[in-house]
């Protein structure tokens, strides 16, 4: 019965009276100020997950979970044929293939070049494909299937580099290797060698560098390029968890013995990741403040609620009602208070980041942060840590007010005026 009264006591604090309406409004603002700081924070999460998981899957749309290459001079990989079966053997490997990874220049007859990175990968694009790349085709495929005979093969373009270059499907480009230029005694000056290929496909990660600088090649067209003969780069591996990528890599390294070494890609991104997860972390600290200078006005509504109240509190005691339940009513209010804000701004946190994710509503720069647009992806982990803070601190700020409204004199407060 007690838990009741003290329940509906504390409702009618809440509301205006006709002689007070300024009560009400301060009860909407702190019941606004939870609710922003809850919302801010919800949000805010969810930018930085956001930001870790778009990153981690445009980086994994190139790069394979992990390498396998070898120490010494250069990238080459002489009997990468044995190791390749050694690799597909491991338990959790999903699939692995041999790949070439080298720099060059490319041109397409329009007085202006740009250094690639030029990738040299199987023809696969089925479920076998160990990266995702074949699934970012806006025109053509990693087939690069020609339909020239002057061409030393076909040759897939970012869609940005397209741009840049002016050079669409069926358009041709020379690409010059850094590496096979040779000396001619006749001109006394390295002579770089010109390859010939034509455009067969466009691909768009969203990812800036990989559109903005990566040509892709068949794998036996990009050993001629880069002058392996018979041997690769490496092989490129996909894993069941790529979160086990650093696990497997030991394991690798392990079973092949040196000069082979495995590079997954974790390590290859240690530095971005580790600034993303300290940035989220000194983020949630900051905008948790917010959720502090929330529970501040919440002490602040309630101790004028007490000043404005305190011959209605006087009467209450005086008729019988214990000093806890005068105590139990303001921490009701405080819970009440801290509820409602708490839960209109976790469903309005929810709200706002949808509607940026899906909406794109935050164009970024690509050249600087990797991607186009702000991502938001809210974990409930991090829902639920948010709801417990908030509630925490809402539970904790009408302590005082409570305590002060609890030690009040009937007498005194009944001549309160």
């Amino acid at each position: 019965m007690n838990s009741r009264l003290e329940l509906g006591i504390a409702l009618r604090y809440l509301k205006s009276r006709r002689s007070s309406r300024l009560l009400s409004l301060i009860t909407v603002i702190a019941v606004g100020g939870v609710t922003v700081g809850v919302m801010a924070l919800v949000v805010v999460l969810g930018v930085m997950n956001g930001l870790q998981a778009d990153l981690r899957d445009k980086i994994l749309v190139a790069n394979p979970h992990l390498r396998v290459l070898t120490y010494g001079e250069g990238l080459r990989l002489d009997d990468w044929r044995r190791v390749l079966g050694e690799v597909r053997r491991v338990p959790g490997v999903e699939a692995a293939a041999p790949f070439v990874l080298t720099q060059g220049g490319v041109t397409a007859g329009h007085d202006y070049a740009e250094g690639v990175v030029v990738l040299g990968v199987d023809p696969d694009t089925g479920a076998r494909a160990v990266t995702s790349l074949a699934r970012h085709f806006t025109k053509g495929d990693l087939r690069f299937k020609t339909t020239r005979a002057d061409v030393e093969g076909g040759i897939a373009v970012g869609v940005r580099l397209a741009s840049k270059l002016s050079a669409f499907p069926g358009d041709v480009v020379s690409l010059v290797s850094f590496i096979g230029t040779k000396f001619n005694p006749s001109l006394g000056a390295y002579v770089p060698q010109f390859h010939r290929y034509e455009v067969t496909g466009m691909f768009d990660t969203g990812m800036f560098e990989y559109d903005n600088s990566y040509v892709a090649l068949d794998r036996r067209t990009a050993q001629r390029f880069a002058g392996l003969d018979t041997a690769v780069t490496g092989i490129e591996v996909r894993l069941a968890d790529p979160w086990k990528a650093r696990d497997f890599a030991l394991q690798l390294e392990a079973q092949l013995g040196y000069p082979h070494r495995a590079l997954d890609w974790q390590s290859q991104n240690a530095s971005l990741f580790s600034a993303l997860k300290l940035e989220k972390l000194a983020m949630a600290v900051v905008v948790f403040l917010i959720c502090v200078v929330a529970a501040f006005n919440v002490v602040g509504t309630l101790t004028m609620v007490v000043r404005d109240k305190t011959r209605e509190i006087g009467i209450l005691i005086a008729m019988g009602l214990g000093r806890a339940s005068i105590r139990r009513v303001f921490l009701t209010q405080g819970v009440l208070i801290g509820l409602t804000g708490t839960s209109l701004g976790v469903v309005l946190g929810l709200v706002v980041g949808g509607m940026v994710n899906r909406g794109h509503w935050i164009p970024i720069d690509p050249s600087i942060y990797f991607i186009d647009h702000l991502p938001v992806r809210t974990q409930p982990l991090d829902v639920l840590l948010v709801i417990g803070a908030s509630l925490v601190v809402a539970a904790l700020a009408p302590l005082y007010p409570s305590a002060q409204a609890a030690r009040l004199d009937p007498v005194a407060a009944i001549r309160y005026e």
